[in-house]
């Protein structure tokens, strides 16, 4: 049986077989098929964020299904636009690849946009995007949220006093991605997909949270209606992202090490969980989904641990993991 690649069809061709997979959105008022989408701006204002995932840097494609890179892509911004305190309404999509790639990589990656959608923010869908030819599979998502009335949550607004907590998992894509470059590599080095199948099998819960992780998109809202003063996406590991969170509110955050588990480092500087990192006002009662993780004390920018310096090491996609802020 021949296999059907990008180059062999049409982009209309293309369109019309990966459109049917794709999800509506509930505030769709115009799909694809113009130059442009016209979406419902809920309160009259829409919170916009963009994210890129490159073959390279961001995934491996002999570790991560054509559906993980779907997921992942909606995910990741989805969880960003949680972070504002707002519900995902839209996606806009574009993908970049190679001619020969199969079709059917094509319409799995539709397929996890449709599956990350429906799981993590129902009612938002994919109203329209991009393809292009390119040597480097890469996908780009800007995603579209509503804030339903609230003012946004920013990361400037934390103060002294204030709880710092956490939704979702921390640690755990920082440690499944170092078990795949442990075990999922050949010896010199390369990735192998069989080697990553394995690991899959033995570790699924690590592994799903680094190849298709499942941030707490609709604890953002709940954050923002129970008051929370500041809150960010943590993307590039808790201890660097608190540090940004830190000097945008010119605070300290003090984490308590008694409430950051077993595994400490993995939590502090693993990245890509997309857990909510957020502050409320002392004496709040934190929403269900949240855990404190300390408190916020005056300072300038500092992250603190039992009240001592912390460096911010965490992911910087020009400086790799060693990058360390502050």
């Amino acid at each position: 049986m021949t296999t059907e690649t990008l180059a062999s069809l049409s982009e209309g061709d293309v369109l019309s077989r990966i459109f049917p997979r794709l999800p509506a959105a509930s505030a769709q008022l115009l799909g694809p098929g113009d130059d442009a989408a016209v979406v419902a701006a809920g309160d009259g204002r829409f919170v916009v964020t963009t994210d890129m995932m490159v073959h390279g840097p961001d995934f491996r494609l002999a570790w991560s299904t054509p559906h993980d890179l779907g997921w992942k892509a909606a995910a990741t911004n989805l969880s960003d636009v949680a972070a504002m305190g707002a519900v995902p309404t839209a996606l806009v999509v574009a993908i970049a690849a190679p001619p020969h790639t199969p079709i059917e990589m094509i319409e799995g990656i539709a397929d996890g946009l449709r599956d990350c959608c429906a799981a993590l923010a129902p009612g938002c869908g994919v109203v329209g995007g991009d393809l292009s030819a390119s040597a480097t599979l890469t996908l780009a998502v800007t995603a579209f949220g509503d804030l339903q009335g609230r003012a946004p949550v920013l990361r400037s607004g934390a103060r002294a006093g204030d709880t710092i907590a956490a939704a979702g998992v921390l640690g755990e894509a920082g440690r499944g991605l170092a078990l795949l470059f442990r075990q999922a590599v050949t010896n010199d080095g390369t990735p192998d997909a069989g080697l990553a199948e394995a690991v899959r099998a033995a570790q699924p819960g690590l592994i799903a949270a680094q190849l298709a992780p499942s941030p707490p998109v609709g604890l953002g809202a709940v954050a923002a209606r129970a008051g929370a003063t500041g809150m960010l996406d943590v993307s590039d590991g808790l201890a660097i992202d608190a540090g940004r969170l830190a000097r945008a509110s010119g605070v300290a955050v003090d984490f308590d090490s008694g409430q950051l588990g077993d595994d400490p480092d993995a939590v502090l500087h693993g990245g890509e969980d997309h857990a909510l990192l957020a502050t409320f006002p002392a004496g709040t009662a934190l929403p269900d989904g949240f855990r404190a993780l300390g408190v916020i004390r005056d300072g300038a920018g500092q992250v603190l641990v039992d009240g001592q310096p912390h460096d911010q090491r965490g992911w910087d996609p020009y400086r790799g993991w060693d990058g360390a802020a502050g």
